[in-house]
């Protein structure tokens, strides 16, 4: 059975990811809402956590997975390592009796329960009793009645997880109601103040990413601003002497560093380095999604007719949080930098083939099926081969962020 898989991060009020929510789908047809059977559906959990690298997946940190009634009556909830699941008990699922004694077998054992999309009303109190986090829709929830609902929740000691958090400003709101956790993509919005200028010691890395995007790559203009950068200079030194690249002796030069990894892989190389200084005040998920979009980018090239864009789509990926790292217009960002027509109408939201591309990208990392079944049907492209891409980008994402 073919298992689809994608996950949203879950902040705590420092913006440090805690957690991340995965969101599955068995099939190019079958949706993870039992349509199917329970039977069908448990079996599409079960076998995704024998599959998926949980270390890859989650970054080892702690996955809530939405659970139905009855998966939360049967065994599958031992399948999984206590430590590291986060069940999230659906907001259909009534607490009868026989829900409620599940629910106190499984946090006897160790396990960590989570109330998804709730609403107070006194049925749910043995719940609430056994809960450790209260998850609450703002988008759904008026201001007046989410104040209500934190009133409510108050005499339980749980912790309230904000959802659906979208800009700045809901979080911010939802950071003074006293929530502990928040979910949604605020993070990768840029909080613009006009006629803002690029710190100063941000401009050295912005200056290299302006130098290796342009069209004939000037090795000496590369190896001068390298070399004025004690940090960078390290970097690709240690780089290049890693035990990866095999050489037979040790690389102390910068142009010889530069000669030997040749122009897409010092284009990579001084990108990521790059990004990860823009990003350093920054949530480090801003990052970890633009590295896991350029991974995924690069994997998906070939299949769409693109094998010579790989590089293209490497950096479209890459570049498509530099706003929010910058905090400025992607507009003025995009003006600066030479890099490709196509690939710039894309991370503007253009049209094109590139900009289909990079809308599949991010609807699948969000996991909206539907508009990512959508353009792979625009693209040509077999729906199957997605997973796997997908999975590999995130297994290279935590290589990365282990080197």
């Amino acid at each position: 059975m073919q298992v689809y898989m994608a996950r949203q991060p879950i902040f705590d009020r420092r913006k440090r990811v805690v957690a991340y929510e995965l969101l599955f789908r068995s099939g190019v047809q079958n949706y993870f809402d039992a349509d199917d059977g329970e039977h069908a559906t448990s079996r599409v959990i079960s076998d995704s956590f024998l599959v998926f690298d949980s270390q890859a997946t989650t970054r080892g940190k702690r996955a809530f997975v939405n659970f139905t009634r009855d998966f939360l009556l049967g065994p599958y909830a031992r399948l999984l390592p206590k430590q590291w699941l986060a069940i999230e008990i659906l907001e259909t699922v009534e607490p009868d009796a026989e829900v409620v004694a599940a629910c106190q077998t499984l946090c006897q054992a160790g396990y960590f329960l989570v109330l998804d999309d709730f609403v107070y009303h006194p049925r749910f109190d043995p719940l609430l009793k056994l809960a450790r986090v209260v998850k609450l829709d703002i988008l759904a929830t008026p201001m007046p009645e989410l104040a209500l609902q934190v009133q409510r929740l108050s005499p339980f000691g749980v912790r309230l997880l904000a959802e659906k958090v979208e800009t700045q400003e809901d979080f911010e709101r939802t950071l003074a109601m006293g929530f502990t956790y928040f979910q949604g993509y605020f993070f990768s919005k840029p909080v613009v103040v006009s006629g803002r200028d690029v710190p100063g010691f941000k401009l050295t890395y912005l200056r290299m990413l302006q130098e290796i995007n342009k069209p004939d790559l000037d090795f000496p203009r590369v190896e001068k601003i390298i070399s004025q950068d004690v940090s960078l200079s390290y970097k690709l030194l240690r780089y290049i002497n890693s035990v990866g690249f095999g050489l037979l002796g040790e690389v102390k030069s910068i142009r010889q560093a530069l000669t030997l990894l040749g122009e897409d892989n010092v284009q990579k190389w001084a990108s990521l380095v790059a990004l990860t200084h823009l990003g350093q005040d920054k949530p480090d998920e801003l990052l970890v999604s633009s590295i896991v979009r350029a991974k995924f980018g690069e994997s998906l090239a070939p299949l769409v007719g693109l094998p010579e864009r790989a590089s293209h789509l490497f950096l479209m990926g890459l570049f498509s949080h530099i706003d929010a790292l910058l905090d400025q217009p992607l507009e003025e960002i995009l003006g600066q930098m030479p890099i490709d027509r196509d690939v710039k109408a894309a991370l503007a939201g253009k049209p094109g083939r590139l900009g289909q591309i990079y809308r599949l990208i991010a609807a699948y990392e969000r996991g909206d099926w539907d508009q990512s079944a959508q353009i792979l049907a625009s693209l040509g492209l077999a729906e199957e081969a997605l997973p796997d891409l997908y999975l590999k980008a995130l297994q290279w994402s935590r290589q990365l962020e282990s080197a």
